[in-house]
């Protein structure tokens, strides 16, 4: 992964170049408040945008697309399957109302958001978004919160390898296990929570490694992030915040306090455990 700038991007294990940094729009109001959040976002820079059905601000979203002035060919543009549409059937469904809210006529990323392997769905889910993919109705797919044996099982019973696994990953949870998995089978992971939700900001060696680089708590850990081969979709809605987000090109972290920051896992989530997590409502 080259990091020289908010340009950078990873490539896909089918050839497709994602933007390694993005912007999250997790618990965004629908409307002018997700719009204008998005236009900041594409008028500083970002080219990349994560959204999902269960967000309810896809429509947002897509109108800030289509207000924006860059071309939709550079704009990188993700949506998740919510747990209450899976099943063959009813992922081409849902997949439909997307794109409808969404108001375009292909996707760059598709994801399952939870695997719910209790329900043991994920297969017939996945097999749709083949479908879809083939059908050249999007440009890459991929799961999100799935742990190596569920990965695994699409491997051996479905036609494609998924292309990314997005996860919670932050220096609290750093998940070393999933990532040699996903990086021996070619899925790149992609951070949600890069910031664990702020926790992390009063972590005094955070504080004293950031302060060696002149940069501040979430700076060091977005770039730590990159230097890790983690792609990451950090939220906010202030335009300064996003720019300071992104401001991470121009240091390098070495190998001493990369190693330093292994120090720092406590594998404690601040989100949903996969294995647990069935809600149809958030």
């Amino acid at each position: 992964m080259t990091l020289h700038s908010i340009d950078d991007c990873v490539k896909l294990n089918n050839g497709v170049e994602m933007p390694s940094l993005g912007l999250g729009v997790f618990k965004m109001d629908d409307g002018q408040a997700v719009i204008d959040a998005t236009t900041y976002a594409v008028n500083v820079g970002y080219r990349l945008i994560d959204t999902a059905s269960i967000y309810n601000n896809e429509k947002g979203v897509g109108a800030a697309i289509k207000q924006c002035a860059i071309p939709r060919e550079k704009l990188f543009i993700t949506s998740k399957l919510w747990n209450d549409s899976q099943g063959y059937d009813l992922t081409l469904k849902a997949f439909e109302k997307t794109m409808s809210d969404l108001q375009l006529n292909y996707l760059d990323l598709y994801l399952i958001h939870w695997p719910l392997p209790k329900n043991n769905t994920y297969i017939a889910t996945w097999k749709a978004l083949e479908t879809l993919y083939k059908e050249g109705r999007i440009r890459a797919i991929g799961v999100s919160n799935f742990e190596p044996e569920w990965i695994q099982n699409i491997i051996n019973e479905c036609d494609i390898v998924p292309m990314v696994n997005q996860v919670e990953f932050h220096p609290y949870f750093q998940q070393k296990e999933l990532r040699d998995f996903c990086e021996a089978n070619g899925v790149q992971i992609q951070a949600w929570a890069p910031l664990a939700r702020g926790i992390i900001f009063e972590d005094e060696t955070l504080i004293k490694l950031a302060d060696k680089y002149g940069k501040s708590v979430a700076q060091f850990v977005i770039r730590w992030e990159l230097q890790c081969k983690v792609a990451t979709i950090p939220k906010s809605a202030q335009r300064e915040r996003m720019v300071s987000n992104a401001d991470v090109f121009d240091f390098e972290i070495d190998e001493q306090d990369i190693k330093a920051m292994e120090g720092l896992n406590r594998n404690m989530r601040i989100g949903p455990n996969p294995h647990e997590f069935y809600k149809v409502r958030l």
